[in-house]
């Protein structure tokens, strides 16, 4: 038997969740039956979508129920195996949660090759971020060469995604980060035209420059924030623009929404302007990951697309490293270390 560190949900929080919702325990794993095997964890993603789990309502997935394992992506060793597809000593990737060891059956697991890139990115650039950002821009955006994009969470797993993707479409790219720090790295690294600092604006003077730095207007915008940014974006859309909407961080807790924009004036927008808005979730788009992988996997491996990643060391550390990036306070891929590397 197998001892397994985890963090589980401890209590739903009311409005922004905090250290006390979670808890960590120690639970001993059974032996490994047919078609079986077990996997340590070596990394661990955290990200956005995980907050909406730790609610009781109804959405696109089941909410964590009290005292279970917070859900996420991790890439992990076989360690035993009694499933031919995952012998011992491969590294795969699967949403085996916040723990420290995980049984699984293969299900939603793949192999990832090492000589590609380093193992923590098949949560993060060649993971579900990548394919979200290779979704949304393409399929969900309908982005085109000489286009102008405006990317919210710019410098973000998957807006900084978003960003590389559209220079390589020769678009211009417009970002909206937090900070000057990560602007500046925004242009800097990953080759973004201008980027605003959203912490330096209000609604009106951030569509001010939204509209300085696209004088021909938006064509399609990433939507990841919701909250001022939205607001300011959405009066700059040029007529038949799209937005990709993937996420709205800035509202998951409850926080900001009696300020927001009143529906009839965003409502006005998208008549007006004839916006296209489409919501999107990529585990609708997995079955596009081979082609996502052939085109974006050698642009990683040569170096054409750059990351980042904001990592906290050791799983006990994983909710304070949730709670700091739902306030925008990771730079980066957000990921925590569990394990050490493979021999």
């Amino acid at each position: 038997m197998t001892d397994a560190t985890r963090i589980v949900l401890a209590s739903r929080p009311d409005g922004k969740p905090t250290l006390d919702n979670f808890r960590q325990e120690t639970a001993s794993l059974p032996a490994i039956g047919d078609g079986e095997f077990l996997v340590r964890v070596i990394w661990l993603s955290l990200d956005p979508y995980m907050r909406g789990r730790m609610d009781d309502a109804k959405s696109y997935a089941k909410p964590v129920a009290v005292g279970d394992v917070m859900e996420g992506g991790t890439v992990a060793e076989v360690m035993e195996s009694r499933n031919d597809s995952f012998p011992v000593g491969k590294i795969v990737a699967g949403s085996f949660g916040w723990t420290s060891h995980a049984i699984s059956n293969g299900d939603g697991v793949r192999i990832m090759d090492p000589d590609i890139a380093p193992i923590s990115t098949a949560q993060g650039v060649l993971g579900m971020p990548g394919i979200t950002a290779w979704v949304g821009l393409n399929d969900i955006g309908r982005a085109k060469p000489g286009e102008t994009i405006v990317v919210s969470a710019a410098t973000g797993a998957v807006g900084g995604m978003v960003g590389q993707l559209a220079k390589a479409k020769d678009m211009r790219v417009i970002g909206v980060a937090g900070g000057p720090d990560k602007c500046d790295y925004a242009v800097k690294e990953l080759g973004y035209d201008v980027c605003l600092d959203h912490h330096a604006h209000d609604a009106k003077s951030l569509r001010d420059a939204i509209r300085d730095a696209a004088p021909d207007g938006v064509d399609v915008y990433f939507e990841s924030v919701g909250g001022k940014t939205l607001e300011a974006v959405l009066a700059n859309m040029n007529t038949h623009g799209r937005i990709a909407v993937c996420g709205m961080i800035a509202w998951y807790s409850g926080q900001g929404i009696g300020d927001a924009q009143p529906l009839p004036a965003v409502w006005r927008n998208i008549l007006t302007r004839r916006l296209l808005v489409e919501g999107f979730i990529i585990f609708d788009h997995f079955h596009k990951f081979p082609d996502f992988m052939a085109q974006v996997g050698p642009m990683v491996g040569d170096g054409t697309i750059t990351y980042r990643e904001d990592i906290a060391e050791g799983l006990e550390n994983a909710p304070q490293a949730f709670l700091d990036m739902l306030g925008g306070g990771n730079f980066g891929k957000q990921m925590v270390r569990v394990g050490s590397d493979p021999a």
